[in-house]
């Protein structure tokens, strides 16, 4: 069943005053191809933004059948993740806590809590790499915002590290860690999440226009895996602790584990989570506005 045709066609356009223009003069446009002009590329890329909010039903359920499709015909599915995780800290556990000569009743829970956090992390960083590329068919068949992609894989990701919060749990039980219930929890989770949500932004961005953004951020991510207090505990160092703050790592996930953890979060942590976070948001949201025009033309 088709519709009857009106006789009058609306413009295909995002400028107010073109399809004011068109409308006077009674044209019909195909399409608009015309750049944007002064700051709309800024406005623009909120209604982008903002948009992806708005169709957050849309990127959890795109997350949830990625997570669907990937185990699909698995016998445990994504409780492998699990299982995984369990063997990796029960083994490295006891061997750093040896070497390290760390009481295991503190090292173990710092250990798993910092691995499952590292663990989301670089999920992050692989899939933002290809967040676009790897969605070439939908950009090109669909119309809507490029940030839903993004939302997709936050929540994809999200999804994959609630599956390693159980064994947190029964070792923060076990162990007798309790949480610090204050400002610095829900504070701590939010900047989490705002920083990997543009982390994804600004490297979707990067991989649709260089396709050797993947090996190039594993290789970084390999290196920072040793640099930043993963394996081993902040306290070790004694002399220069200042210096790991230039690691932007470090704050954002001490941010997360100290209050977890029940652990005090020095002020000049706090602050650099913050300056990092307010240059990581400015970045990502000049280059993504910038370059989002071309975006489906890159992928």
């Amino acid at each position: 069943m088709t519709s009857e045709p009106t006789g009058v066609a609306e413009p295909i356009t995002d400028e107010p005053h073109v399809a004011a223009e068109l409308a006077a003069r009674g044209d019909v446009p195909v399409m608009d191809l015309q750049p944007e002009r002064g700051t709309a590329h800024i406005g623009h890329a909120l209604n982008d933004l903002f948009g992806s909010f708005r169709l957050f039903r849309l990127g959890w359920t795109l997350g949830w059948l990625d997570i669907k499709m990937r185990y699909r015909g698995s016998l445990l599915g994504p409780f492998w993740v699990t299982f995984s995780t369990i063997i990796l800290v029960a083994a490295m556990g006891v061997l750093y806590a040896t070497l390290l000569h760390t009481d295991l009743k503190a090292y173990l829970p710092f250990l798993c809590f910092s691995l499952v956090l590292w663990a989301y992390l670089s999920g992050i960083v692989t899939d933002g790499c290809s967040v676009f590329t790897s969605t070439v068919n939908l950009i090109h068949s669909i119309r809507m915002p490029f940030t839903v992609h993004v939302m997709r894989v936050m929540v994809r990701n999200l999804l994959t590290f609630l599956h390693s919060v159980g064994v947190i749990v029964v070792l923060f039980v076990f162990f007798g860690i309790m949480p610090t219930l204050n400002w610095s929890l829900p504070a701590g989770i939010f900047l989490w999440f705002a920083d990997l949500y543009a982390l994804t932004l600004l490297l979707g961005v990067l991989g649709a226009r260089f396709r050797d953004m993947p090996p190039i951020a594993a290789n970084i991510m390999q290196i920072l895996f040793f640099v930043t207090p993963i394996l081993w505990k902040p306290d070790l160092i004694y002399m220069g602790r200042q210096y790991m703050l230039l690691d932007p790592c470090y704050p954002l996930i001490e941010i997360v584990r100290g209050p977890f953890m029940g652990l005090p979060v020095r002020p000049s942590i706090w602050l650099a989570a913050v300056v990092y976070s307010v240059v990581l948001w400015c970045v990502s949201f000049l280059l993504f506005a910038r370059l989002r025009g071309r975006l489906a033309y890159w992928v």
